[in-house]
């Protein structure tokens, strides 16, 4: 199964053990915390975590400081944040969702049922459900084809796995995204821009190799078990491979 990674930022201990095991108890939620929100900032920009949870009142930085930087790099613009507060009340919860919350969440809030409330935050229903159901199925084959692609990248002509690998990752750059997963999709744009970089001579094959693993480790999580079977529409780079290195 996919996973959603979620970070989290608040200057209380308690609360982030709380919201560790509490998300911890679903398969579905990778999560990560911080104890101040340039702890957070830091954090998005390595991880690429798909929703950030914020508390509004922080030492230092607060929570809507975080989301104001956030908003400003363009590798973290497009990550989900949803608001932690005491001081849930109409004009607060307006002020936050202004400043462009995808959502605000009331302390104290309760444990078992906040992988629920999460969730909402993410299109699993309405309009986008069958098309993001195809979009997850679609993943094992794009997984599988790029860890194909990957095994040519050594090759001296590595261009048709390198296209292929481009392709892919654009298409999950537009819409992983759209169905929620913000890291799958900065993953995959930060591997087209190594892809280009690398045919521009601009840096090594390194570069696009390790973007290519980052990509991977997002589609391919641990616990989800590896697709063997190569689809039809990728044995085109074995083909080209085998003709040009026979």
């Amino acid at each position: 199964m996919i996973n959603l990674h979620v970070l989290f930022a608040d200057d209380d201990a308690d609360i982030r053990q709380i919201l560790a095991l509490s998300l911890g108890q679903d398969p579905f939620f990778v999560v990560r915390g911080c104890a101040s929100g340039s702890e957070a900032l830091t954090t998005a920009v390595e991880w690429r975590p798909d929703l950030t949870l914020l508390d509004v009142k922080m030492r230092g930085m607060d929570g809507p400081a975080v989301l104001e930087r956030l908003r400003a790099d363009r590798r973290t613009a497009a990550i989900p944040v949803v608001f932690v507060t005491a001081r849930v009340h109409g004009q607060e919860t307006v002020r936050l969702r202004q400043l462009g919350a995808a959502g605000v969440i009331e302390k104290p809030f309760d444990p078992c049922a906040l992988p629920a409330t999460l969730r909402g935050f993410i299109p699993l229903e309405g309009v986008l459900a069958a098309a993001r159901e195809s979009f997850l199925l679609r993943l094992d084959a794009d997984a599988c084809a790029l860890s194909t692609c990957r095994q040519f990248l050594s090759q001296s002509t590595p261009e048709p796995a390198l296209e292929r690998i481009n392709e892919i990752a654009h298409a999950l750059a537009g819409a992983g995204g759209t169905y929620g997963f913000a890291g799958i999709s900065r993953e995959a744009a930060a591997l087209c821009s190594a892809v280009e970089d690398f045919l521009a001579g601009r840096c090594g094959r390194d570069d696009v190799v390790a973007g290519l693993g980052r990509l991977l480790g997002r589609l391919s999580p641990r616990d989800r078990p590896a697709t063997t079977a190569l689809p039809f529409r990728d044995r085109r780079v074995r083909y080209r491979y085998s003709a040009a290195t026979a």
